[in-house]
């Protein structure tokens, strides 16, 4: 990034995201729903900003995550379940999603 140009730190609440992968890089865009939409018509959505990466380094990030997330969630004795109807629009098989979150068996 060029020194004229200041960068200033955020810190925000995403409930939404979009995930570009190029073979140069992942793009990660986080947005947020409005609060009370209108009857009959679609949530309008506001584009916080995007985050830019190497694949790697996304690849990377995951991993740490999923390993975060399934420490915690066994130190603590709680699981953040997913509802089966999300997993289906995301398309996403509830029996991957189930092998991709289980808990690594102790050495």
């Amino acid at each position: 990034m060029p020194d004229n140009i200041k960068q200033e730190p955020f810190d925000v609440y995403s409930d939404g995201f979009t995930v570009t992968i190029t073979p140069f890089g992942a793009n990660l865009s986080f947005g947020i729903r409005e609060a009370h939409p209108s009857p009959g018509k679609p949530p309008q959505s506001q584009h916080l900003g995007t985050v830019r990466m190497s694949t790697e380094h996304l690849k990377t990030m995951i991993w740490i995550t999923r390993q975060q997330i399934r420490s915690v969630e066994g130190q603590m004795g709680v699981k953040a379940e997913m509802p089966r109807n999300i997993l289906n629009q995301l398309g996403i098989p509830p029996d991957d999603w189930d092998d991709f979150w289980k808990p690594t068996a102790a050495v």
